[in-house]
């Protein structure tokens, strides 16, 4: 969790990916994360963590359903989302951070 919190509380935005390994629309946002990572650089981080493997965490934050999308910068929670999205609509969420 230490290094949870450390990636978290970085400069630049973090962008959260809450998910399961056997959730369909799970598996429909991985390639989705890619394509962002991809348009984005090096400007903003992206982090998967799997629910079932890290079940404090996702206590932590209410995780209820997946995928649960959350941007964090300095620390703060800024955004969060359940559900697809497009990578168009998590780049304009990002940059609202940057």
């Amino acid at each position: 969790m230490a290094e949870f919190n450390d990636i978290i509380k970085d400069k630049k935005p973090t962008l959260v990916d809450f998910y399961a390994t056997w959730c369909g629309p799970c598996k429909m946002m991985h390639p989705i994360l890619e394509q962002l990572k991809d348009k984005i650089g090096d400007s903003a981080t992206i982090v998967k963590i799997d629910v079932d493997k890290n079940q404090d965490l996702a206590q932590t934050f209410r995780v209820m359903s997946v995928p649960t999308l959350v941007i964090f910068k300095d620390g703060e929670l800024k955004w969060r989302a359940s559900g697809v999205h497009t990578a168009e609509d998590l780049e304009a969420k990002l940059k609202e951070y940057m």
